[in-house]
């Protein structure tokens, strides 16, 4: 059986593979897995949003389920609304960071969560084998707008805060929501915090006009250029559903990831201690953050929805990814940009000191990225003769192939969406890194070639 779930749901370019008869269809798949009740439907500010949730909505009705339409919000908001709620799931539409041409739909279980594979594989035999429920004349459900959710959200996450040390610290902040859906919320949540905020793309638009919406350095020189000029202590960067935060400190200067989420690790480590979850692919700075700071490091395959299932499953005090999204099980299993923004506030707040500074302190290390094309049906085999050449190396095989050496290792993944297998090198010296990424990239290639 074919496969239409990737990492984040089901993406593609908008009236191509992303079109509206599959649309449709995944609507009735949809509502032919959750069987009863009402499903709330939600949308970032991507062009071909209303395109697309129509259909998605159009199908779900077909099955005799009800839809409750949230409007335009971030993704964590729409989670967060049924998690609250009685709902029987959720879904939203968006493509997150990527190009504008794109749109997806995300589905979101009744606890708020991304599915879990079984059940995006139950939704995928229902749609493959066209094997939909379909309502007669009687039962067909009905649409209702539920407009609440942008200001229970924002209560939401500002009531997880320690407003009133963050009030009294009186920062200046410059957030750039990216046209996304995080115009909706975070400029409230700002507020309410009593920061001084400079907004950029703040007005919706799906074509992202300010900058391509994925928080990357190059795509946030306007945020960088801002903290600079206007003198402020901190820059914050949403991605075009907001599930995600990249942070610029007072110096202009853009922060890694992955060190944003080590930050965090430390100053959610210092309230209660536990297990701090994340993907093989996380750089050992985190690792090396929780084990310093009496935590324990759990490790899982990469993707959200995986890092969140694992955290629930292990009772987790925190986790993430080093691309920004960071999971607050307090307030809600899934990638929350709003949260993530309001607690590094809060840590600057508590600490008095800059984010640079703090930044400062946190082990140094340095990745490099490469990707080798593999057909998808060799990647398999590629990756089992990589394997059998490295048999005297330590591997672990939690997703792909993760080789370690002395304060270094190599991560060997197949792309979940392209004919591609990554390969990620990490290492105490960047040259080391790059030459660490290369070998490893000429050990693949061979591989691959052996595999055709």
């Amino acid at each position: 059986m074919n496969r239409l779930f990737g990492t984040n749901g089901v993406r593609g370019i908008v009236n191509s593979d992303m079109n509206v008869n599959l649309a449709v269809d995944l609507g009735r798949a949809i509502g032919t897995f959750f069987r009863e009740g009402e499903v709330a439907i939600a949308s970032d500010t991507i062009t071909s949003a209303d395109m697309l949730k129509n259909a998605v909505v159009a199908g779900v009705l077909s099955t005799g389920l009800s839809v409750s339409d949230l409007g335009v919000l971030p993704s964590p908001s729409l989670q967060f609304a049924v998690k609250k709620t009685n709902y029987s799931g959720g879904i939203i539409i968006t493509a997150s960071h990527n190009p504008p041409e794109f749109n997806g739909v995300k589905v979101i279980d009744s606890l708020g969560l991304e599915l879990a594979r079984k059940d995006e594989e139950e939704i995928e035999a229902h749609y493959f084998r066209k094997s939909f429920r379909t309502s007669d004349w009687q039962t067909i459900g009905g649409t209702r707008l539920d407009n609440r959710w942008k200001d229970e959200y924002v209560q939401g996450v500002v009531g997880k805060l320690d407003a009133e040390s963050i009030r009294k610290a009186g920062f200046k902040v410059v957030l750039d929501c990216a046209n996304g859906a995080g115009y909706q919320t975070s400029p409230d949540i700002m507020d309410r915090l009593g920061c001084e905020v400079v907004l950029l793309n703040d007005e919706p638009d799906g074509r992202f006009p300010g900058h391509p919406s994925e928080p990357t350095p190059a795509n946030l020189k306007d945020l960088a250029t801002t903290v600079e000029k206007s003198n402020a202590d901190i820059g914050i960067a949403h991605d075009g559903d907001a599930d995600r935060t990249i942070f610029v400190d007072e110096n202009a200067d853009f922060v890694d990831g992955d060190k944003s989420l080590a930050l965090m690790a430390l100053f959610v480590l210092k309230e209660r201690k536990g297990s701090v979850v994340t993907p093989v692919s996380s750089s050992s700075c985190v690792g090396d953050v929780v084990k310093e700071s009496g935590g324990n490091i759990l490790y899982s395959k990469v993707g959200a929805p995986i890092v969140a299932r694992t955290m629930l499953e292990k009772k987790a005090v925190f986790g993430g990814e080093e691309n920004g999204g960071m999971i607050f099980p307090e307030h809600q299993y899934c990638r929350d940009g709003a949260m993530a923004a309001g607690k590094m506030i809060e840590i600057l707040a508590e600490s008095g000191e800059s984010l640079s500074k703090l930044i400062s302190k946190l082990p140094e290390y340095h990745l490099q990225k490469m990707k080798v094309i593999c057909p998808d049906d060799k990647k398999e085999k590629a990756l089992a003769l990589m394997e059998k050449s490295l048999s005297t190396k330590e591997i672990d095989k939690t997703d792909g192939l993760k080789i370690y050496g002395e304060s270094e290792w190599v991560l060997v993944r197949s792309s979940g969406t392209e004919p591609i297998v990554r390969v990620y090198a990490e290492a105490k010296d960047k040259s080391r890194a790059e030459e660490l990424a290369k070998e490893y990239a000429d050990i693949l290639k061979d591989a691959v070639e052996q595999a055709s």
